[in-house]
């Protein structure tokens, strides 16, 4: 077991020393960032006018700064951005625009994840981690279905329906259900207020009434201004612009997520077995990245010190893993070359508490499974 009182201690000093926000360093972060991604809005646009195949010149950079509007949003999530709260709120709001995805709800499943970080039996990343049984016990077009949700040709189709189609879809879905529970109400109780029958729906799309009052802002503000841009630029040009650079970028979030949890023997723990800090230390990769990438991905590399405590803000997370790396030996680190490697983890072998690669099973478990679902 790890949780000793030496790295309960370790720990507590990290988290005082390194665990401190700054506002203005959390304004250089959003500065440096969409200042040099409206610039890059602006030359896509000109370009496009000249031709829409001009779009691919400033499309890397697009997607790149995309990536960190995405982490910077993640992390006002935790707090973390701003020492101010309403800053945290305020700028997490407008990041979620820009990023797609309505930043508070967003952030309340994301810190699920935190609570739960190894115990596989409450959460299994992006791809919905199959344990072994599983997989096995799908038909073979299933299993290949599988596979392929989980390549990285894959990943862009992933992002598109990440950030632009659920969150769209969901807000639609949920305000419609909504509509029709008030007014199916409303007839059978004519008396009572809207807000207190509002209070009666039931959905899984948001959990509280903050989170639809998001959902709904984050969605408005979006449309509204996607809108006016396909006036002023042209919609053709707006939309690919908007629907390549986007789900471009998801798909690199989700690859570079996926990555951090599963990776060859990581650690996935059922829930009566889970242990916390283990799940740090085996089961929350070191991404070692170039210092430029480190940037566009706003040092989420070191994912292991986020996960040590997500009050730590990004820009001290390498500071922090370099005076206490003697602390992190158990600790996988991942190259860019083994990026690939580690995608083909995709099974959770729930008995040996690991994720493992397809190549690991058995031969028969593969090629002989059952023709249907049981």
């Amino acid at each position: 077991m790890i949780g000793s009182d030496g790295w309960g201690g370790a720990r507590s000093a990290m988290i005082a020393r390194y665990g401190r926000s700054d506002d203005r360093t959390g304004w250089v972060q959003v500065l440096t960032t969409l200042v040099p991604f409206a610039l890059l809005w602006w030359v896509a646009i000109e370009l496009a006018a000249r031709s829409l195949w001009l779009i691919v010149l400033p499309l890397p950079l697009l997607v790149l700064l995309l990536v960190r509007v995405f982490g910077l949003m993640h992390e006002c999530g935790h707090g973390s951005l701003f020492r101010s709260c309403s800053l945290n709120r305020s700028c997490g709001f407008l990041l979620g625009v820009i990023a797609g995805m309505p930043q508070y709800v967003w952030s309340q499943h994301h810190n699920y994840h935190h609570a739960h970080n190894g115990d596989w039996d409450k959460y299994r990343g992006p791809y919905a981690t199959l344990t072994v049984e599983e997989y096995t016990a799908l038909s073979r077009a299933r299993q290949r279905a599988y596979r392929c949700k989980c390549s990285v040709f894959a990943a862009p189709l992933a992002g598109f329906i990440y950030l632009i189609f659920n969150p769209r879809y969901n807000w639609i879905r949920g305000t419609m259900g909504l509509g029709v529970h008030l007014v199916r109400q409303k007839l059978a109780q004519p008396r009572v207020p809207l807000r207190a029958l509002a209070a009666t729906y039931q959905t899984r799309l948001w959990a509280s009434r903050r989170e639809y009052r998001h959902m709904l802002w984050n969605n408005v503000v979006l449309l509204g201004a996607g809108a006016l841009l396909c006036l002023t630029c042209g919609t053709a040009a707006f939309l690919l612009i908007y629907v390549l650079s986007v789900s471009l970028a998801g798909g690199v979030g989700i690859i570079l997520f996926t990555v951090q949890h599963n990776f060859s023997h990581s650690y996935a723990s059922d829930s009566q077995h889970w242990n916390p800090d283990t799940a740090v230390l085996e089961g929350t990769s070191f991404l070692v990245l170039p210092r430029w990438l480190n940037w566009f991905t706003v040092n989420i590399g070191y994912h292991h010190i986020h996960h040590l405590s997500s009050s730590i803000p990004s820009y001290r997370l390498a500071a922090c893993h370099e005076e206490y790396a003697q602390l992190f030996t158990r600790v996988r680190r991942i190259g860019l070359g083994e990026l690939l490697g580690a995608l083909r983890c995709i099974l959770w072998d729930r008995a040996g508490g690991r994720i493992i690669a397809l190549a690991e099973l058995p031969a028969a478990d593969v090629t002989h499974a059952p023709a249907r679902v049981g």
